[in-house]
């Protein structure tokens, strides 16, 4: 059965709802959510559409969740093919890095069906990480290419990616922050279920494989958790929890506020009023940008450099926690000069111009530029936003 005006939206992961549901609401109507069911293992797909007032999922790929990647990815891939050929959307969209979009930019390009990838471009040439070979795998696949700044394009016509497919949008976790912003009675309610109304706390999320499961990364840097100044909260991502119990690893627990996971509005509740975030996640990287919080980078590269390059991020490895955090921490100024240093990552209209270009695809039109294209916009007779 073909849709003439239906989009598809590949989704699995909490970061790719969040930041689409935006997109989702904006294109309206046909608009058909793909979910592979799988948000980290914290929270249900249904909990997670429904709290983020998104429809149900036309297609849900349970099971594919928690798989080893290949099998995630080509498990992924056939079901997609066969919901692709029967429904024929106008267009593919796909977010990040995950291997949901892997396996949706696969799948769609594989039946001929235009694939438009948000938050294209990122690169932390670093490929021990299994982001980064996906987000490769999507940047050649890709029809057009929505990248978050400048840099990003940069990174994609590096690559040869032609200027006419790329287009800077602003990433849509500004607005997605801004409107889950820990400003309301839930919040006020979060902070005083964990007895941190006074905000004298650091947060501390660690959930990559490459923090978890090498048993004495993984200890030194819970030690070193252990022994900041401040008490440390540490929402406990279930694959750093099975980590710990394995490696016997517990006692170092008993010195941290180990609480559950946090959905995501509980958990801006907490970075809003942190002194300091300590995260191995790219995520949190971009919030606190958002937040004008400060960030210790715990992994060894990322794809998000922006947020070092504006002073928000600083990186710790192989010991240096506690030094980057007593300096952190002694800056007076610090907290006072952030604030009015501006996301990196958009001006707030990141959705809209999205919403506009996969619009355009889906009718088969060119999608316009955007008035953040500076440098790709010359020698292309092309329509352009005035946004």
């Amino acid at each position: 059965m073909t849709n003439r005006h239906e989009i598809a939206v590949v989704l699995g992961a909490r970061p790719e709802i969040t930041k689409l549901a935006r997109v989702v609401r904006g294109l309206g109507e046909g608009t058909g959510i793909i979910s592979t069911a799988q948000p980290d293992g914290e929270l249900s797909e249904e909990f997670l559409l429904r709290a983020l007032g998104l429809p149900q999922a036309r297609l849900s790929l349970p099971g594919l969740g928690g798989s080893s990647r290949g099998v995630h990815i080509a498990k992924g891939i056939g079901r997609l093919v066969q919901y692709f050929e029967a429904r024929r959307p106008r267009l593919v969209i796909v977010h990040g890095d995950t291997e949901t979009a892997a396996a949706g930019a696969q799948a769609g390009n594989y039946c001929g069906i235009p694939v438009l990838h948000v938050g294209a471009g990122l690169r932390s040439y670093n490929r021990d990480r299994p982001e980064e070979t996906n987000r490769r795998i999507v940047s050649v696949l890709a029809d057009i290419h929505c990248t978050p700044t400048v840099y990003n394009a940069s990174n994609l016509l590096a690559e040869g990616v032609g200027a006419e497919q790329i287009r800077v949008t602003g990433d849509p976790v500004v607005e997605s922050t801004l409107e889950a912003a820990p400003c309301t009675v839930a919040s006020r309610e979060t902070l005083n279920a964990y007895g941190l109304a006074g905000g004298d706390f650091i947060l501390a999320t660690i959930h990559h494989p490459e923090s978890t499961d090498n048993v004495l990364r993984l200890e030194r840097t819970l030690r070193e958790l252990a022994s900041l100044p401040l008490p440390v909260v540490f929402p406990v991502h279930p694959r750093t929890a099975a980590r710990v119990l394995e490696f016997g690893l517990e006692p170092l627990m008993d010195k941290l506020r180990h609480i559950p996971p946090l959905d995501h509005t509980a958990f801006l509740a907490l970075a809003g009023s942190a002194r300091l975030l300590i995260s191995d996640s790219d995520g949190v990287l971009e919030e606190c940008t958002i937040l004008k919080k400060p960030v210790i980078i715990l992994h060894d590269s990322t794809g998000r450099p922006e947020a070092v390059f504006a002073g928000f991020a600083v990186r710790a490895v192989r010991g240096e926690i506690i030094e980057k955090a007593l300096d952190i921490l002694a800056d007076e100024y610090l907290s006072v000069n952030l604030k009015s240093v501006a996301s990196p990552f958009g001006d707030g209209r990141a959705t809209a111009r999205i919403v506009t270009i996969a619009a355009a695809m889906a009718r088969g039109e060119i999608p316009p530029f955007t008035n953040l294209d500076h440098d790709f916009r010359l020698g292309y007779e092309l329509p352009f936003m005035d946004r």
